[in-house]
């Protein structure tokens, strides 16, 4: 058997955001500390296909449409008249290049050592990593497996990455596409099909269930859908796709199980992603991932292998990038015997859809399902002096209570900022705040957060004051 090449005392396998936090948090510790990437960048799917770029095209097209302003200046209200995909991905490539530096410098700061190349295990603690720079044997004490995800490309279906692509596939698009077919309107679905729809995309999304995203506050959902209409997107729910076909250059053909047919330009599937372990040769490690390619962890993110960690969007939900940074971490510290603990009941979900969603905490129907009394306190963006500033006069807050202790249960918020102005109810949340918190304190003006004290008195005028 060939020499070992390093030993480390931790080696991650992926420099996503999980293995990032993870690998970052072990070297200070005073850690010796590996990570491998089997890409030619670091930064995972997040920083190169997923989160990054997808966020980024979002700005890009919110702002060369012009599309927060035309509710100042018009429907017809643009940067730029004919809007390219060389312009919308500019700023993503700036973006992506930006972040891959930060990471990298990151890594040298922290002294971790960067190895290019795919893992595989050869034992429990000893596995070959093999790049272009040639194959290496690393034995490590702790592992943390952060590879991630692929997107899922369904049997049958012929994707090509420019008439039938996947989520993977978007930055490759040599055009931008005058109608869009969206099938399965999960997170990345969804985000998309209000994308492109903004961008002026004739979109049409489908999904088998009858409602979008059902863990999202239901009537955040109903305002979402009607926004969505409005930009002429159609909506083909409790619908199955029986079939697809490509009919010659930008013409893909969308077949139903109820029979429909719609014809596109181009047909983005999004019906889930799996686990990228499939590579790895878990059985060598004396681990078996499940039929979606993920690893079942315990609480503290601990294998089956006690010395073998798993994060990020390889263990399943939420499968968020925030949450994969806090997943990433906490393994590291468990790893090493370091006391720490988080709130995941608090994690905030950010939708980055046009436009935008964020909540914490609980939602009507979950409460409603737990017979807890609660009530609810609203603040419309039509009603908030920002709101007119930046033109947006449809966005919706609300904030969930208890009606007898008062406090804060929930946050839920469609609108410009959302993402941000979550942050706020979950820091109330976590400290056990009630709505007169909320109604005593001082906003900014003008400013969203002044929603907050909006809602909350508008909840305390439903309940009166505390006894």
């Amino acid at each position: 058997m060939p020499p070992i090449d390093q030993s480390f005392d931790l080696l991650v396998i992926g420099t996503g955001p999980a293995g990032q936090r993870a690998a970052v948090q072990a070297a200070k510790l005073g850690k010796r500390v590996g990570i491998c990437e089997r890409r030619e960048v670091v930064g995972g799917v997040c920083i190169n296909t997923g989160t990054i770029p997808s966020k980024t095209f979002r700005e890009a097209v919110l702002y060369l449409t012009g599309f927060q302003m035309r509710g100042l200046y018009g429907a017809s209200s643009a940067i730029k008249e004919r809007i390219t995909m060389e312009d919308l991905l500019f700023r993503c490539e700036h973006v992506i290049k930006r972040e891959i530096d930060v990471i990298r410098d990151q890594m040298r700061r922290n002294g971790i050592t960067l190895i290019g190349g795919a893992a595989r295990f050869l034992d429990p603690h000893t596995l070959e990593i093999s790049g272009v720079q040639g194959t290496v044997r690393i034995t490590a004490e702790k592992i943390v497996i952060a590879t991630g995800t692929v997107a899922t490309r369904p049997q049958g279906v012929p994707v090509d990455g420019q008439s039938i692509l996947t989520s993977d596939d978007i930055l490759g698009l040599k055009e931008v596409p005058r109608t869009m077919t969206v099938v399965g309107a999960g997170v990345v679905g969804t985000e998309y099909a209000s994308i492109f729809a903004a961008l002026g995309v004739e979109t049409t999304l489908i999904d088998r269930r009858p409602r979008l995203l059902e863990f999202v506050d239901a009537e955040i959902i109903e305002s979402l859908t009607y926004q969505m209409r409005n930009m002429n997107c159609t909506f083909r729910l409790h619908e199955e796709v029986a079939s697809v076909r490509l009919e010659g250059a930008r013409r893909a053909v969308t077949v139903l199980k109820s029979g429909k047919l719609i014809i596109s330009e181009v047909i983005l599937y999004s019906v889930g992603r799996i686990g990228a372990t499939a590579d790895l040769d878990l059985a060598a490690a004396g681990l078996q991932a499940d039929e979606r390619g993920r690893l079942r962890v315990n609480e503290v993110f601990q294998t089956a292998q006690p010395h073998i960690y798993a994060a990020g969007d390889v263990i399943g939900f939420p499968a968020l990038a925030s949450t994969s940074m806090e997943q990433g971490r906490l393994a590291a510290c468990h790893a090493f015997g370091i006391s720490c603990a988080s709130l995941p009941h608090l994690f905030p979900y950010g939708i980055y859809s046009v436009p935008e969603i964020s909540t914490v905490g609980k939602n009507e129907e979950e409460l409603t399902a737990q017979g807890v009394p609660y009530e609810v306190g609203v603040a419309r963006y039509r009603e908030i002096a920002r709101g007119a500033i930046l033109g947006d006069d449809s966005g919706l807050f609300k904030i969930l209570f208890h009606r007898e202790t008062r406090k804060l249960l929930g946050v839920h918020i469609i609108g410009t900022s959302a993402t941000e102005l979550v942050h706020i109810g979950q820091a109330v949340l976590a400290h056990g705040g009630t709505i007169d918190d909320i109604v005593n304190t001082v906003f900014n003006y003008p400013t969203f957060a002044e929603c907050y004290k909006v809602a909350a008195l508008d909840g305390y005028n439903k309940v009166g004051p505390p006894p």
